[in-house]
């Protein structure tokens, strides 16, 4: 009979083997999660679904472009608009020789809570199991997926500005997939995330914010712009930037994808790791209103109203999951062909941005209206930044607009867990000197400002 020292010890290793091999499974995985790169989900249908020749037994590789590096990655997938399952019979994960290609280099296979093979049910996402994949902040990854059959609707989005690659049969792992057709529309794919980044930043909107008019696989994007300058900075380096705009976009009512009240929570609080999101939409809502007949009065003031209830709405969702918002003003479109917007529309876009100036709904404002209009002509975009539509900005103006970003508004870009656990070192340390001066220690003695200061850092979710 051994003795109850040796029992104790020998139920301790016991204990800690189970938890080592619990803490190896993919269930126990509670490393902190960014989002790297993300899209927004929508149906894809008439021209931008695929086929069904095309979508039955056949890999599909997508490369996307990461903006926050890690040496652990994980994807989420979705059948968000599907009606009925969507099979995933095997995945792959690589780095991609270069944007436009479908070479690949190494990489290994993807796996769903331990096995090769996933169901994703009508109306859900699911995350593949983290693997170990060093990727660094801006490095092109290549996702490739063997699916017997598209789930109807069709879930992705049109909008991608990126070569996609099709293949009939199961080529996840090969290096090149020779013979694939392209498509320039991402499908399943919603995120790519890496472990232990600093936080995310999410830019939902419409076309202007999905990039219409970048030429594919360029990334020039705006946010493609706001990603490389914070990667440029060591600093910045961990934050990851989602583009989360739908072109045709509208806040109130359907069009183009779901309206932004209705996606926002997908799209922004259901993100890993989002710590501030900027809101740049309502210019579709403004158009479509006089698009086709004269409004009257009341509708042009109902719009205002409508269009900045909307955004108040969404700060309040974000704010109860410890989101900053950044309101992005409303740029002009004047001489658009369009929407042929009047002087009634001017006036409604100007009502708007001035209650995002001054409302103090938003936690802060990036005003793309300032940095983007002509000087001689308030309500045209500058000729340097007009694609010519007078309505999306060249690629000049997407730059234009990715660095009138300030930085400034990511100083606070420090992993939240890392202040809490400084936190706590700080009430150890002061905790052992109380008791080595003989001093009783007091609950209710008053914060250090030292102490007060890291608990006003804001902390993760």
């Amino acid at each position: 009979m051994i003795g109850w020292r040796a029992a104790l010890l020998l139920g301790s290793v016991a204990t800690a083997s189970m938890a080592g091999a619990r803490d190896a499974s993919p269930q126990a995985d509670h490393a902190r999660w960014i989002a790297s790169w993300g899209s927004a989900q929508m149906v894809a249908d008439g021209d931008n679904a695929l086929s069904p020749e095309r979508a039955t037994s056949f890999t599909l590789r997508q490369v996307v472009r990461l903006s926050a590096g890690g040496d652990r990655v994980r994807v989420r997938l979705s059948n968000a608009h599907g009606s009925e399952p969507l099979r995933i019979e095997a995945a792959h994960l690589a780095l991609s020789a270069a944007p436009g290609s479908a070479r690949i280099t190494g990489g290994q296979r993807l796996t769903f809570t331990g096995r090769a093979t996933a169901i994703i049910p009508p109306g859900a996402e699911i995350f593949s199991d983290p693997v170990a994949f060093t990727a660094a902040a801006g490095a092109d990854v290549a996702i490739s997926l063997f699916i017997p059959a598209m789930a109807g609707p069709q879930t992705g989005h049109p909008g991608a500005r990126a070569t996609s690659f099709i293949l009939s049969g199961d080529h996840v792992a090969d290096p090149v997939l020779a013979g694939a057709e392209h498509a320039t529309h991402w499908y399943v794919l919603s995120d790519v995330e890496v472990a232990r980044g600093a936080a995310t930043f999410v830019a939902i909107g419409d076309s202007i914010t999905d990039g219409y008019g970048v030429a594919p696989d360029r990334n020039t994007r705006w946010p493609d712009i706001l990603a490389e300058r914070l990667r440029a900075r060591p600093a910045l380096r961990g934050v990851g930037v989602i583009n989360a705009g739908i072109g045709g976009n509208r806040v109130l009512l359907d069009g183009l994808g779901p309206n932004l009240l209705a996606r926002f929570d997908r799209d922004v609080v259901a993100r890993s790791g989002v710590r501030w999101a900027i809101v740049l939409a309502g210019i579709n809502d403004l158009g479509v209103l006089t698009r086709d007949a004269p409004a009257t009065p009341a509708q042009h003031a109902a719009i205002v109203a409508q269009v900045t209830a909307a955004y108040a709405q969404v700060v309040q969702r974000a704010h109860a999951h410890g989101i900053k918002v950044i309101g992005g003003t409303l740029m002009p479109f004047g001489g658009n062909e369009y929407y042929h917007p009047g002087a009634e529309t001017e006036v409604d876009r100007q009502a708007i941005n001035q209650f995002i100036r001054r409302s103090g709904t938003f936690d802060a404002v990036v005003d793309f209206d300032r940095a983007m209009r002509d000087p001689a002509r308030a309500d045209r975009l500058a000729p340097a930044y007009d694609s010519s539509d007078h309505l999306h900005p060249s690629e000049a103006g997407y730059r234009a607009m990715g660095e009138a970003v300030p930085l400034a508004l990511f100083d606070d870009a420090r992993p939240a867990r890392a202040v809490r656990v400084r936190a706590r070192r700080i009430d150890r340390i002061a905790a052992r000197r109380r008791l080595n001066a003989a001093v009783p220690l007091r609950r209710s003695a008053p914060l250090s400002p030292i102490r007060s200061l890291i608990l006003a850092t804001p902390v993760d979710r």
